[in-house]
């Protein structure tokens, strides 16, 4: 998943690995009693929207052992952004404990960038926006991997 992706897969694990039922998205329900997706902290004194969400690139360090990681071949990332809301840390030991990890975060914000379900063939999602800056001749690494494991995945069928 990407941006909406991810925080859309965040608050399903939320309801149904974690049995909060009314997780949701700050942006999408305002009075969610578990707002796993909130409003980014900066963002909070916002009213002219305009150009004022988060926009452009980021630092991102991946962990070492991830899917994430793999595909890019290294642990330290650049990526685009476009977004207001985020994942929202104060829940962050929950998923972790339940096997969401956070494999991907800013140095600079804490920001969670990517999880990942452990154990799982493929199960990425990223806040950022890989599509940004992948081409038809030099694609994201995320979408490379992504296809490669769907077809290692395919052949065991």
């Amino acid at each position: 998943g990407i941006c909406l992706g991810m925080q859309c897969a965040v608050i399903e694990f939320a309801r149904h690995a974690l049995g909060l039922a009314d997780a949701n998205s700050s942006e999408m329900e305002q009075t969610t009693s578990h707002p796993v997706i909130d409003l980014m902290e900066e963002q909070k004194g916002v009213t002219a929207k305009g150009g004022t969400m988060r926009l452009g690139a980021y630092p991102c360090t991946l962990k070492k052992g991830s899917k994430v990681a793999a595909a890019y071949g290294k642990l330290n990332i650049s990526e685009r952004h476009r977004h207001r809301y985020e994942f929202n840390n104060d829940y962050l030991e929950q998923f972790e404990a339940a096997g969401m990890k956070a494999v991907g975060v800013n140095p600079d914000t804490n920001l969670v960038e990517v999880v990942e379900i452990e154990n799982h063939p493929w199960f990425v999602g990223t806040q950022y926006h890989p599509e940004y800056k992948s081409t038809v001749l030099s694609p994201s690494p995320l979408f490379v991997a992504f296809v490669k494991a769907a077809l290692a995945y395919a052949e065991k069928k």
